[in-house]
């Protein structure tokens, strides 16, 4: 009797233990997906779909596109594909002949996990999306007429049904700011060429909208050349000796004074320019400056903008680097101006500019002032047209007490020659604006054109 149900006891364990695996291998949930698809598709829009096996691996994965009925396969793969799949999909509506309007993505996905039963033959996920493929409508309003490598100008445009919109110069994008009423939907932005720009590198409009559809404009702006001058700089042990322990005060005592110099003059020269390019990016959406910038009184300009130096020591060149704005001779420790109102972006050291202030006049033009002995602002502050911002001095790679000043736009140096002229801002800035009917910047005003007398010609052409 004992016997008997012990066997019954074991083949009723057996059993339950069978049903309870097999119930357990059936309950494992399958494929799931951790796509985060977009929400708007347009002409060209790329994704990635992924897929993650709960047990085992992804043996089958596949994503199509439903739309009026009509289902077709974007993407498919199949075999021993992994615990974790992501597959790159891209969505090409004229190729999967798509129309305006609503439509699903569903993924579809199968484990190699064995059950009792399988259930595969069904979407894991479905994503209801819509096709929008109407590109943003852009506008060219104005621009200025005539640009120079190193120089600045203006464009003025409208858009409508875009995220963003800017513009671009050699491949770098420039960004652009609204401007006038919300509802005219016009933007602006200011144009800046580095000094080495190349003719037939193109100027364009460009605009995308949340499903990727893109429209684009040329901007007619003819390209005047300008020529920049070289120069000689003669390095002297005494000069090495004072300023390499200022600015590589971690140089190893074995190393070279002109090989430290060279880590300064590159190294740190390359960091100082990335670091202006970053603050240019942070800058007030609308214009805080008015009028021409100004240069300090009784100063002189005795090193140009884009001035090519070679680096002379002991008879042989053993560098060259271009010098990015005017350096300005007065006495020493003089007062150091704004060029213009703004708010300060940055005050303190910066690798070979030594002390520096930038300040930023909106739509990201800044101006910086370099070599400093006294700094007598902080980043934040208001600063008015001539306020002091410090004093002059030697610090960083400053031969003699001299302010090194720049003029930037977006983070690239331009000559500040243009902006210390009134009627150039009034041709270059203001006159564009005021064909596009935008609001001009106070001191900025585009002058009128005075009417020309009346030729016979045209006297004739007019009966």
């Amino acid at each position: 009797m004992k016997t008997w149900l012990l066997v019954v006891l074991l083949l009723l364990l057996a059993v339950v233990g069978t049903v309870s695996f097999l119930g357990w291998r059936q309950s494992v949930p399958g494929v799931v997906s951790l796509t985060a698809p977009p929400r708007i598709i347009g002409q060209k829009t790329p994704l990635t779909v992924t897929l993650q096996a709960s047990r085992g691996g992804v043996a089958r994965a596949e994503v199509r596109l439903v739309q009026g009925g009509k289902a077709t396969v974007v993407a498919r793969q199949e075999g021993a594909l992994g615990r974790r799949v992501e597959i790159p999909v891209t969505l090409e509506s004229a190729a999967l002949g798509l129309r305006e309007g609503g439509a699903t993505l569903e993924v579809w996905g199968r484990d190699d996990f064995w059950r009792p039963l399988r259930f595969d033959d069904r979407a894991i996920a479905t994503y209801p999306i819509t096709v929008d493929l109407t590109p943003p409508r852009l506008e060219l309003l104005a621009a200025t007429r005539y640009v120079s490598p190193g120089g600045a100008g203006l464009v003025a445009f409208r858009v409508s049904g875009a995220l963003r919109a800017a513009v671009v110069v050699g491949g770098r994008e420039l960004p652009s700011f609204a401007h006038g009423p919300a509802e005219g939907g016009a933007r602006v932005a200011l144009i800046a060429l580095p000094w080495d720009h190349q003719p037939g590198v193109p100027l364009t409009l460009t605009a995308q909208d949340e499903a990727g559809n893109t429209a684009s404009r040329a901007i007619p702006a003819e390209l005047t050349p300008r020529r920049f001058p070289t120069d000689t700089i003669e390095l002297q042990d005494a000069f090495l000796t004072t300023k390499v322990p200022e600015l590589l005060p971690q140089r190893p005592p074995s190393q070279p004074l002109l090989d430290a110099f060279l880590t300064i003059n590159r190294e740190q020269r390359r960091w100082a320019e990335d670091e202006k390019r970053r603050l240019g990016t942070t800058t007030a959406e609308k214009p805080l400056w008015e009028g021409p910038f100004v240069q300090p009184k009784n100063s002189k300009v005795f090193a140009n903008f884009a001035e090519t130096r070679a680096y002379m020591y002991q008879g042989r060149e053993v560098d060259r680097q271009v010098h990015y704005g005017y350096d300005l001779a007065s006495v020493k420790q003089s007062p150091v101006p704004a060029a213009n109102t703004g708010v300060v972006a940055f005050a303190g050291p910066l690798t070979i500019y030594g002390n520096t202030v930038i300040v930023d006049h909106g739509w990201g033009l800044q101006t910086l002032y370099a070599h400093l002995s006294r700094i007598d602002v902080k980043v934040g502050d208001a600063v008015e047209k001539g306020q002091e911002l410090g004093r002059t001095g030697t610090t960083g790679l400053a031969i003699g007490d001299h302010l090194h000043y720049e003029v930037l736009v977006h983070g690239v140096s331009v000559t500040p020659l243009e902006w210390w002229d009134a009627r150039w801002i009034r041709d270059h800035i203001g006159k564009p604006l005021k064909e596009a009917g935008l609001p001009a910047i106070s001191g900025a005003e585009a002058a009128d054109e005075p009417a020309r007398p009346a030729t016979r010609s045209t006297r004739r052409r007019a009966r």
